[in-house]
């Protein structure tokens, strides 16, 4: 049987809209009306599903799916914008969910965006479903048939009887049967990809092909540019601290190394090369 790459999340939610809407929402009676344009002229997205509908109230309202292959912390703000795009553009109340696939050991997870600038305060709330916590057990039973692919990533989901009762439900179903790429995908990071070979009986290269492999490459070699470039910051405030400053400079990093944002480090190190006292760069860091 041939396969495809295209693991498209509005496909896979387009499946079975009713059954995706209720459980991500966690309401019953809910109405699904259509899948509407997401495209956003000011703001570059990466993965995101809307959804019209109506509740048992017959109020309509927009579901806006985030869904994100690992959580970025830069998120709750992108919420926040896309949320105030979607009530602009479609002149509807917005109920935002945040979907994350794989745990990257972020924790907490926010819920929410908050800001308060010279009392001018700002929130969006948002419900963050993270894939790892959803028992598989759910999946079968509801059923919620758009998170068969996602099977080997939920709780209890990386054993081989899973993964195989979640291929036999894809393969039987028209709709779903292209989704086994992204249901190998994710089999690969939990069984051993000769065995998951075996299970799917088709060539593992075929993964490869799929943009979720891709992201994962490029995530991967952009986080290693990232961390080279935050170690190489962190070696020049070393030596900039102890040039100025001596042992008692070099006390300041541990504190430094915590760090993980490049520009705040860049600030720091400027401000190291301006500063005539370590009191300056205590001060500095306590801010």
């Amino acid at each position: 049987m041939a396969k495809t790459a295209d693991v498209s999340t509005k496909k896979l939610i387009s499946v079975a809209p009713d059954n995706w809407v209720q459980w991500v929402t966690q309401m019953t009676g809910i109405t699904v009306g259509e899948i509407v344009n997401s495209e956003f002229q000011w703001v570059s997205r990466e993965s995101d599903v809307l959804i019209k509908a109506k509740t048992q109230q017959n109020q309509e309202f927009i579901l806006l799916n985030e869904i994100q292959l690992r959580y970025k912390n830069t998120m709750p703000r992108r919420m926040r914008a896309y949320v105030g795009l979607a009530e602009e553009k479609f002149a509807l109340p917005v109920f935002p969910v945040l979907i994350n696939i794989l745990n990257d050991g972020y924790e907490p997870i926010p819920d929410h965006y908050e800001s308060n600038f010279q009392g001018v305060y700002a929130r969006q709330d948002y419900r963050v479903i993270n894939l790892w916590e959803v028992d598989v057990q759910v999946v079968f039973q509801q059923p919620i048939k758009s998170l068969l692919p996602f099977v080997p990533v939920l709780k209890d989901g990386g054993e081989e009887s899973k993964i195989r009762e979640a291929l036999r439900l894809l393969r039987q179903d028209e709709k779903l049967n292209q989704f086994e790429t992204v249901l190998g995908f994710f089999a690969s990071f939990i069984l051993d990809k000769a065995l998951v070979q075996r299970i799917l009986g088709w060539d593992m290269a075929i993964l490869q092909e799929s943009p979720w492999y891709k992201q994962i490459v490029t995530e991967s070699e952009q986080r290693g540019e990232q961390r080279g470039q935050l170690l190489g910051e962190l070696r020049a405030i070393q030596t900039t601290l102890e040039v100025k400053f001596g042992s008692p400079g070099l006390e300041l990093m541990p504190q430094i190394s915590k760090i993980s944002d490049l520009e705040r480090l860049s600030e720091i190190l400027r401000s190291i090369l301006t500063f005539n006292t370590l009191e300056e760069v205590q001060s500095l860091l306590q801010e």
